[in-house]
């Protein structure tokens, strides 16, 4: 049995056993398929892992850089309460009528709300509104603008807020100081801003599973 083979199946089993999808989440992603989205989503067990996250926060508001097909979304908008709210950013039109459908399916349209266009101008349109802060914010969007989507962050949650950077690892080629892949050099800026940062501690974990050789990054806001 290969590496590869070996990692699906512990993530299947780990996904049948503890983070099973329900209808809502199944046609999130069949509907992403049938409409021509990359198949680039979160797995069960991590979206599972980010509500879990969210619930451990106590969170009542989120913000989410990267929508696609809200399949994420989904995940996190269940783990807040009623009354609570979620804002994710989606640069493609398309991507983001998708995730409307898709959320509104789950039930969850009330809560969450996609807004179309570059993050990184939503981010500034977002700030000017003065809008709580937010208490987890999960970014997933392109990388090679993952330092400045830290830097959003920051400016957009309180001391206790969790940022949640996906795809760090980059097939491990991170730590290659020398690359000119764009999504690395976005990733690497993101990770040393963190490191730096005295109003940031975190820390990243590479993981295999159904995504290959992936990770992710958590950085709590101490100040």
């Amino acid at each position: 049995m290969s590496d590869s083979q070996l990692w699906d199946d512990v993530d299947a089993y780990f996904t049948a056993l503890l983070s099973p999808e329900d209808e809502a989440l199944q046609a999130a992603r069949r509907d992403s398929d049938t409409e021509g989205l990359p198949r680039i989503n979160v797995t069960p067990n991590q979206g599972k892992l980010l509500q879990l996250l969210a619930r451990l926060q106590g969170a009542r508001t989120v913000l989410e850089i990267g929508t696609l097909g809200g399949y994420s979304t989904i995940w996190l908008a269940r783990a807040l309460p009623a009354d609570g709210r979620l804002i994710t950013l989606e640069y493609d039109a398309h991507h983001a009528d998708v995730a409307r459908r898709n959320l509104a399916h789950a039930g969850l349209d009330r809560i969450a709300e996609v807004r179309v266009g570059p993050a990184l101008e939503s981010l500034p349109k977002l700030a000017d509104e003065n809008p709580p802060p937010f208490d987890l914010v999960f970014i997933d969007a392109d990388k090679s603008n993952n330092h400045h989507y830290v830097e959003w962050a920051l400016r957009l949650t309180r001391a206790g807020s969790l940022i949640v950077l996906d795809n760090v690892v980059r097939g491990g080629r991170v730590t290659d100081q020398d690359s000119t892949d764009p999504s690395v050099r976005g990733t690497r800026a993101a990770l040393e801003l963190i490191a730096a940062h005295p109003r940031l501690e975190g820390t990243a974990i590479q993981t295999v599973g159904a995504k290959g050789h992936d990770g992710f990054a958590l950085a709590r806001v101490v100040a």
